[in-house]
């Protein structure tokens, strides 16, 4: 019998962590760091001790026609959904990029993951990359490892998730758990709202220079 079902995706997900779902009633974020080359995710449940379920890269072949890639990753990205049900996703929102060709390849996974979250039915954010770092770090300006060390020390890790994409995935999802925990009584900011409050400038993102 000719079977009908739909040929694997071509997006390859690499250096998988997860963990048995925590019987709690709380969020749990899917966050993203949006990339076509390596799309980092993290499931990562709240709580009094927010827990990691889930960690990965998603990578699609750079040789594939760009439609083939977008679909690969939107495929990728539904499994992740379907497997660990999360309630919300957090995205890093790219701000900018003296590479042009970088920029709008990172746009492009960012707005499948968007794509994603809205036929999920689940409701999503975008976050700047200094909102993760002070959220996380407690600095707009923080380095990469120390945004990863906070990853890893906030996750009770031992050491943070590998690739770096993926730590940077669980850096977004702490930075939603962060703002969605704090007091939002009338008159309360956000993350978001009190860099821009401020005047801070954003100097790079938590994510790698090739996208």
């Amino acid at each position: 019998m000719t079977s009908n079902a739909p040929p694997p995706p071509v997006g390859r997900v690499s250096n998988v962590r997860s963990e048995p779902a925590a019987e709690q009633n709380v969020d749990v974020v899917l966050g993203v760091d949006p990339g076509l080359t390596r799309c980092g995710v993290a499931i990562v449940g709240g709580g009094v001790t927010p827990e990691l379920r889930h960690a990965a890269v998603i990578r699609t072949p750079s040789d594939i026609p760009l439609e083939q890639r977008l679909l690969a990753l939107d495929e990728a990205l539904r499994d992740v959904i379907a497997r660990h049900a999360p309630t919300v996703m957090a995205i890093e929102r790219i701000l900018f990029n003296a590479n042009a060709r970088t920029a709008m390849a990172t746009a492009q996974a960012a707005g499948v993951a968007l794509l994603a979250a809205a036929r999920a039915g689940l409701p999503a954010q975008l976050w700047s990359p200094t909102a993760v770092k002070l959220a996380v770090a407690g600095h707009g300006g923080a380095a990469k490892d120390a945004v990863a060390r906070m990853v890893a020390a906030q996750l009770g890790l031992a050491a943070p998730p590998r690739p770096a994409d993926a730590a940077d995935a669980a850096a977004v999802a702490l930075c939603h758990l962060a703002s969605a925990g704090a007091p939002q009584a009338a008159g309360t900011a956000t993350w978001d709202e009190v860099i821009d409050s401020r005047g801070l400038v954003v100097r790079g993102g938590t994510g790698g220079t090739s996208r």
